[in-house]
């Protein structure tokens, strides 16, 4: 899913994002609970709830029928028609929330929520083939504003030979844009097939957009390499179609950050996914800005999304395609234990990604 990589508490602990999501614990109670511990549904906000929290929410209200083959919780749904399969992902970007307009033009924004929604088709190891975009506009924004930011979704969308082909127009107060994609897959890669003795694996960078998010929060506008990483991603789109030639098990996009959506495919896998920290490639644009922050580097790889890398889950006994590096592996949930996230063995402390409503 989409998220905006935002800044919080980088001066207290240097920590890159703005909600921060850390690995569930079920053992505190809220004010709201009941005898149980358990908080009662209809006593929650979406706050209380989160993002997650209430997609199972929706979705335990949703049917469903014989076409649908993998419904919500995934990157994307895979839908089977009279005449083949499809998969099909949303996403919605606000501005303010996912985009600023005086960081970035219309056509890097038009590029961005374009690559968001490609990416989630990339993770499920298919290729996108139409997008349609629904646009909610205030009544001032210039055309030719919204006639550039078709020109991104267009420069975008033609990475991977797909095309805009509709979409709705209404009136907002701020600009909100909802984008719908679908493409095709031969073998859909969800995030609930990784095994006890597969690898981890990395294609894409990490963390060189949390780390322009960074540099332009303090009114920098370089290193160039990390600002044009936030204001445009560079999904490795060739990445997902070879990792599921090559017999992926599970696969997801880093849009959250590192830990979180890693701690998806535990979660989804029921594994414990230990990432070793010595095999990250760390870009050089993300150390110049953690040393200029007193930051320590590691945290933009591990906690900033929005670079829309791919991670997956391989054999051991498999030569990993070209374009991914191993990054860990996976193993078994001992007794007691839950399925999570380790780096260097240890379950990290903190932030681990982004939630919405904080």
């Amino acid at each position: 899913m989409y998220a905006c990589t935002v800044i919080s508490g980088l001066l207290r602990r240097v920590d890159v994002r703005k909600p921060e999501d850390t690995l569930p614990d079920w053992s505190d109670a809220s004010p709201r609970s009941g005898d149980d511990g358990h908080v009662q549904p209809e006593q929650q906000t979406v706050a209380d709830v989160g993002e997650f929290g209430l997609v199972d929410l929706v979705r335990e209200r949703s049917g469903t029928n014989q076409q649908t083959l993998i419904g919500p919780g995934d990157d994307a749904a895979h839908v089977q028609t009279r005449d083949g399969t499809f998969v099909v992902s949303t996403d919605l970007l606000v501005e303010g929330r996912h985009f600023r307009r005086d960081w970035s033009s219309a056509g890097e924004i038009g590029r961005k929520a374009a690559a968001a929604n490609l990416s989630d088709i990339n993770a499920m190891g298919g290729v996108a083939t139409v997008l349609t975009v629904g646009l909610g506009l205030p009544a001032g924004l210039m055309a030719s504003w919204v006639t550039d930011l078709a020109d991104g979704f267009e420069t975008e969308c033609a990475l991977v030979g797909a095309h805009v082909v509709g979409g709705d127009v209404t009136a907002a107060d701020q600009i909100v844009i909802a984008v719908t994609a679908m493409g095709d897959t031969v073998r859909p890669i969800t995030r609930g097939g990784a095994a006890p003795g597969d690898v981890v694996a990395v294609a894409g960078t990490l963390g060189l957009a949390g780390a322009g998010f960074a540099a332009l929060s303090r009114g920098f506008r370089s290193p160039k390499a990390a600002v044009d990483a936030h204001r445009v991603p560079s999904p490795p789109y060739a990445a997902g179609p070879r990792a599921a030639d090559a017999g992926a098990t599970a696969m997801i996009d880093v849009s959250d950050g590192l830990l979180a959506d890693v701690g998806h495919v535990a979660q989804a896998s029921n594994v414990v996914i230990d990432l070793e920290s010595e095999l990250f490639e760390v870009p050089e644009a993300v150390r110049t800005v953690a040393e200029a922050l007193g930051a320590d580097p590691l945290q933009f790889v591990l906690t900033g999304g929005d670079d829309y890398a791919l991670v997956a889950t391989f054999s051991a006994a498999t030569d990993l395609p070209d374009g991914w590096t191993r990054i860990g592996s996976v193993r078994d949930v001992s007794a007691g234990e839950q399925p999570t996230v380790l780096v260097d063995g240890v379950r990290p402390e903190g932030p681990t990604g982004h939630r919405h409503w904080v």
